[in-house]
């Protein structure tokens, strides 16, 4: 059983000739191997899988491969294959592919490594196969393959661990050895195709999550990702699958490029590659995790259940040690176990006695252990609990060693109390729920509709034991932690804003926008060239773009300095005036609260050697709270919004969002209430609050210059948020701009 897709939006995108192409080459008619042993493995493994259509064995030598007759070539075909299997040195690939393109034929994997991957020589023969290919998909170089478990087709060089499904999820992986490997998998995971990208030389991972979220047949998508190409591609397909009703989920690597990149500013520290990529996720509804155990659990979930419209979970275990596991895992991924009360504890206590706790998770204790009308009724009254997912937490003994028998009672009395809830809801006897955004059915307790049936071990539900939970619309989860955390990921997809734009990098637009709403489209200049200002300039733009900053001025010494401290009132601010002073703290560039004459020209003095010029500027006082405010303009994503704890250990606090542009009022605000420091700039325990609206304000003001003219870099560090009513100060600013 699995979750109903929703019916095709009516925006989707008209069909194409790639698009014809692609279906040929996943579901193809025909299929033409080319090459030896690889080509010869490909066609066993389609028979493996009970491939129906014709298959053509080319070689220029042999007279036949694996009992059927070669063809000495592309042109002596007896039509344009649906889909080839290159299987041939790279040079010969290239010729290959061409020849294909030219007869008509829907589609190539090619398997052969060293092309871009091996240097100059290999990038070239990449850039030949690019040519060669034309408009028809190929998929490759250097990968394993491609599965087609729906239609029962392997362009595939080795051997796999999956078999024919109805229905499934589908896996695009960079890593051909990690698609094997997931094949493999024993989580009764229905895998309905499974894509080795390899190079990606002609068709990216965009067009590959377009091809299969069209297939009706298809329930998830889950990407095996090292990086993103293509930020705009990738997003225009995140929104196609979207529209399809197919849920994406991402286990991308590459975590720790953020300290390679050289730091002029703390948002270019604090915002590398793969934060950008979080927040393009998150913004398209793609579920990102980070191991592979929650990759497979989280696609299983999507695949039975689909998007979850929360994270409250219900739990049932015959163990205080397992309700433990539960309520640790709850609070270390953000799910939520609401208590049991009303009917639900009434119900509950009345079968187990006055002895047992009545709590949610739930130790149900041994006392109805084996006895299937007791167990029954208990997880009838348990499942009247609003929530979101019902959990039974059940190790299954092994098979080869033990018997089952009171273990399986508790399956069956699951299974039944969760028919007989839905019994009532279609009978109008459940109390009325809401609908969620997912499309899934929701009443006033989980009434069946998401179910789960969770072990602490990965073996602990063997594989016939969880295709039957699938098929009887019961997820079966493996392990504790990957469940809460599937749950949590199955959240992420339901909770994206799907109307927000994501911006292309190469787009060059300049639509105003009150500051008060939300960014407009960014300016792309042409060039490279880059230059910081010094902060003195650097706040005068941002004073014209509608930023607080403070008052002050330059002075070309100690005397001026004296006399325009004098003039803006004690106590004041100098800083040293130099654009390669980007971290004044450490370089000593920076004297605070100087309350006289003498302070300001000894202060001065001290810093002489460190600039010509001073920045003198009235002290800002009473802050509620210090924030970091960053643009930067990354070549993949385009301009993202970076916010966090401010100050001068900002890199060490690490209290940072990041959100790609064009972000509405609403976004930022709810990007600050997920930092740390909100309930200080909401007045923890009665302290002063801080003026949020207007540190909105300046927030998008701040973003909106960055993003509508030539800035690529913006640092505002700290943005001082001072008293509801009073506003927020930026007091130190950084600017890298084109020239």
């Amino acid at each position: 059983m699995q979750h109903s897709r929703p019916t095709q939006h009516p925006g989707a995108v008209q069909d194409t000739a790639v698009q014809g192409r692609m279906r040929r080459l996943f579901a193809p008619r025909h299929i033409a191997v080319f090459g030896g042993e690889a080509a010869a493995e490909a066609v066993r493994q389609c028979r493996a899988l009970g491939y129906g259509g014709e298959i053509w064995p080319v070689h220029p030598y042999r007279d036949s491969l694996e009992g059927l007759p070669c063809h000495r070539d592309v042109a002596s075909l007896p039509a344009a294959p649906d889909a080839a299997f290159v299987a041939v040195p790279r040079a010969a690939t290239v010729e290959v592919v061409g020849a294909l393109a030219a007869r008509g034929a829907g589609g190539a994997v090619c398997h052969a490594s060293g092309f871009a991957e091996e240097g100059a020589e290999g990038a070239r023969l990449q850039d030949d196969l690019r040519t060669a290919a034309g408009g028809m998909p190929v998929i490759g170089p250097n990968c394993i393959g491609v599965l087609n478990y729906l239609d029962g087709t392997a362009l595939w060089a080795d051997q796999h661990g999956g078999r024919r499904v109805e229905s499934g999820v589908a896996v695009i992986t960079q890593s051909g050895n990690i698609g094997q490997n997931l094949t493999m998998q024993r989580r009764s995971l229905p895998l309905a195709h499974v894509v080795t990208a390899g190079n990606s030389a002609v068709t990216g991972i965009p067009e590959l999550i377009e091809a299969l979220a069209e297939d009706p047949r298809v329930t998830a998508i889950g990407l095996h990702l090292e990086g993103i190409a293509d930020a705009g591609a990738f997003s225009r397909a995140a929104r196609a699958a979207r529209r399809h009703g197919v849920p994406l989920v991402a286990l991308k690597t590459g975590t720790s490029e953020l300290g390679a990149r050289s730091n002029l500013s703390h948002t270019s520290s604090l915002a590398g590659s793969d934060v950008l990529c979080d927040a393009l996720f998150r913004r398209l509804g793609v579920a990102r995790v980070h191991e592979i155990g929650t990759f497979l659990e989280t696609l299983k979930l999507l695949h039975v259940h689909g998007p979850l419209p929360g994270t409250r979970l219900v739990s049932a275990s015959c163990s205080g040690g397992e309700a433990a596991l539960v309520a640790d895992a709850a609070h270390a991924y953000g799910a939520e176990l609401p208590e049991l009360s009303g009917p639900a504890a009434e119900g509950v206590r009345s079968v187990l006695g006055p002895r047992v706790h009545v709590a949610n998770p739930l130790d149900y204790q041994t006392a109805i252990w084996g006895d299937v009308d007791a167990q029954r009724h208990c997880f009838e009254a348990l499942l009247t609990t609003p929530a979101d997912v019902g959990l039974l937490l059940l190790d299954l003994p092994r098979p080869d060693r033990c018997a089952d028998g009171a273990w399986s009672t508790t399956l069956d009395a699951f299974v039944a109390a969760l028919g007989a809830r839905d019994a009532d809801a279609a009978s109008g006897a459940a109390p009325a729920g809401t609908g969620d955004a997912a499309g899934t059915r929701s009443a006033a307790g989980v009434g069946g509709a998401r179910a789960c049936v969770v072990s602490s071990l990965p073996e602990g539900i063997p594989e016939d034991v969880g295709e039957r939970l699938v098929r009887a619309g019961i997820a079966p989860l493996q392990g504790v932690a990957d469940c809460v955390r599937a749950i949590a990921a199955a959240r992420g997809v339901a909770s994206a804003a799907p109307a927000a734009p994501v911006p292309s990098v190469t787009a060059i637009h300049s639509v105003p926008h009150p500051v008060s709403h939300s960014v407009p489209h960014p300016v792309v200049p042409d060039a490279v060239t880059h230059s910081a200002l010094d902060e003195h300039a650097a706040k005068r733009e941002l004073l014209a773009a509608g930023v607080r900053v403070p008052a002050g001025g330059v002075a070309a010494g100690a005397v001026e300095a004296e006399a325009l401290a004098a003039e803006l009132g004690y106590p004041v601010v100098a800083k040293a005036l130099d654009p390669a002073l980007a971290h004044k703290t450490e370089a000593g560039a920076v004297r605070l609260g100087l309350a006289d004459g003498d302070d300001v020209r000894e202060a001065v003095t001290q810093m002489r050697d460190l600039a010509e010029t001073f920045l003198i500027e009235r002290m800002e006082s009473d802050a509620v709270a210090e924030l970091l405010v960053g643009v930067r303009r990354d070549e993949q994503f385009g301009p993202a919004l970076t916010l966090g704890t401010g100050g001068v250990l900002v890199e060490l606090v690490r209290d940072t969002t990041t959100l790609l542009l064009p972000a509405p009022r609403a976004e930022i605000e709810e990007a600050l209430r997920s930092l740390r420091i909100w309930p200080v700039l909401a007045g923890y325990r009665g302290r002063v609050a801080g003026d949020v609206p207007a540190t909105v304000d300046a927030i998008l003001a701040a973003a909106r210059h960055a993003y509508e003219t030539d800035v690529t870099e913006l640092d505002i560090n700290p943005l001082l948020v001072l008293p509801e009513g009073r506003g927020a100060v930026a007091v130190d600013a950084l600017i890298r701009r084109n020239v």
